[in-house]
């Protein structure tokens, strides 16, 4: 009997492990090879900019256009560990002649096109769409220093999927040259920038 318990007990303890490994794994966002190079790169030449300018350099979000739209090309890459903390699905603009899989840029007032550069996030607002929240913009070179004029802003939008839905496109129609984020991505974001002291950078890039 008691070598039944001690069995019993083994077995339980290791289906516990498993779960919580399973929920680990199952957590951590796996990107292409390729892509984890990418963002790499660009995540070292940001940390080298905010060191420069005076920003964050425990965190910045970089944002991939030039990742298939059913994909994660959001992130929220985490300096200090070198790792992606969160991604998310990414909307861009709609306008001029935007298709779901090619984007076009623009930096021009009423185009509803997505702006590539980098940008300050700024304050925190109320936004109509998603969680309700949403953090100004400001662009920082001439591809996107229209952006606050322009009302360019990071928010959420509640219909946006939480996992991949490649090979499917996300539809048009979702920003008007904003980067639109899912919900519950947007929650962490927003939980994130209330604790930062110093502004964080979000790259936008092709």
């Amino acid at each position: 009997m008691k070598k039944f318990i001690l069995i019993l007990s083994i077995l339980i303890v290791m289906g516990v492990g498993w779960m919580a490994y399973g929920r680990c794994t199952a957590s951590k966002t796996v990107v292409p090879a390729k892509t984890e190079q990418r963002l790499r790169e660009k995540a070292q030449a940001a940390k080298a900019y905010c060191s420069k300018n005076g920003y964050n350099t425990n965190y910045c979000f970089l944002v991939d256009f030039g990742i298939h739209s059913g994909r994660r090309r959001f992130f929220v890459w985490d300096m200090k560990g070198d790792s992606i903390k969160y991604a998310s699905l990414c909307a861009h603009g709609y306008g001029k002649n935007s298709t779901v899989s090619k984007p076009v840029f623009s930096n021009v007032e009423g185009s509803y096109c997505s702006s590539l550069g980098k940008y300050k996030v700024g304050i925190r607002s109320y936004s109509k769409w998603g969680i309700n929240v949403h953090y100004k913009l400001h662009g920082l070179e001439a591809t996107n220093d229209n952006a606050f004029k322009r009302i360019i802003v990071l928010h959420s939008y509640s219909p946006m999927p939480e996992t991949e839905v490649y090979p499917m496109h996300l539809p048009l129609g979702i920003s008007q040259g904003c980067p639109v984020i899912s919900d519950n991505i947007m929650r962490k974001v927003d939980a994130l920038l209330k604790t930062e002291k110093k502004p964080v950078l979000l790259w936008v890039y092709d």
